[in-house]
């Protein structure tokens, strides 16, 4: 038989070949992502902060002021949110204002500031809602870059005589519930959205608190807020919140409204910010004034065309002639 002849197979020489660079490869990496995570985490501590200033800007959460109680509250869907609110006193008067900037998260989180400052300089300026919002909108209309479409409702308060005027520009209209008749009126007499129109025309509605009456005003994520099966809300529901709650203080009753909203929605996450402001008169008249509240308002009263405007004030608190 023939010997087999055995093959050796020759070594492969590695000289000149490049080196494995599997291990600095990996550290590299790793150091990326720890970089990455600490970015991350300053971001989001950053937005943390500007959350709570966005806070402390819509305030007060909570305000008695006489005979008048106010309580709001806004569940923004992220962490910035384009819903606020606002009370100020003014030379005796309180301006409330309850607002929604188009979008969410960091754009409109960052507009809210400005349009914060611009209400409030138009409060103090205009004792009239109508103007004080056109004054806004004039303001927004004159930025350079296109302002974001935003939903006002502006109201001043005179918590002697319990009268009220208001401009609802484009937000929901609030409910008002009055304790003398059932049912719910809605304060819809305004104009269009701030920043879409250069000089749209605005008109203020009016009316009078009497003790017991109830006002709520809040965004449109409360009502487009949807459950688990797809079903919003709606109006129907917030009126019958509302109802339910009617009688007792302004924050129990702002609670036990989002505790309904909140409820309906049960595990789904709501697609927009919600906001809910309620302000109450007390039945009982406070100590320092008492038998203010003889008078019963709660009949209709005229629409805002036959509603004589308030007299505009100037920057220190002093009214023009």
């Amino acid at each position: 038989m023939m010997a087999l002849t055995e093959h050796r197979v020759p070594a492969i020489s590695h000289v000149g070949l490049p080196q494995p660079t599997v291990q600095p490869s990996l550290l590299s990496l790793r150091e990326e992502l720890d970089r990455e995570r600490r970015e991350y985490a300053k971001l989001q501590q950053a937005v943390f902060e500007a959350a709570q200033i966005q806070r402390v800007l819509c305030a007060p959460r909570e305000l008695i002021s006489g005979d008048y109680e106010i309580a709001g509250e806004i569940f923004p869907v992220r962490h910035l949110s384009g819903d606020f609110f606002k009370v100020m006193e003014l030379d005796g008067l309180l301006a409330i204002a309850v607002g929604d900037i188009a979008g969410k998260g960091l754009t409109a989180g960052i507009w809210l500031t400005h349009l914060l400052s611009l209400v409030q300089r138009a409060g103090r300026t205009f004792s009239d809602p109508a103007r004080a919002v056109a004054d806004v909108n004039r303001q927004l209309c004159k930025e350079q870059s296109e302002p974001p479409l935003t939903a006002l409702f502006f109201a001043m308060l005179n918590p002697c005589t319990g009268e009220l005027y208001y401009t609802n520009a484009g937000l929901p209209a609030p409910l008002l519930l009055r304790a003398s008749r059932a049912g719910v009126e809605r304060l819809d007499i305004g104009g269009p959205m701030l920043g879409a129109i250069e000089n749209p025309a605005f008109d203020s509605g009016y009316l009078v608190m009497n003790p017991g009456d109830m006002l709520v005003a809040y965004s449109d994520g409360v009502t487009e807020c949807r459950n688990p099966e797809d079903e919003e809300f709606e109006m129907d529901r917030l009126c019958a919140a509302a109802l339910a709650a009617h009688g007792r203080s302004a924050n129990p009753a702002l609670f036990s409204m989002l505790g309904t909203v909140l409820d309906f929605a049960a595990s789904n996450t709501p697609g927009d910010d919600l906001t809910l402001l309620v302000v109450r008169r007390r039945i009982e008249p406070s100590p320092e004034a008492p038998g203010q509240h003889k008078k019963d308002y709660s009949e209709p009263l005229p629409k805002a065309a036959t509603v004589p405007r308030l007299k505009k004030i100037s920057p220190r608190g002093r009214s023009s002639k």
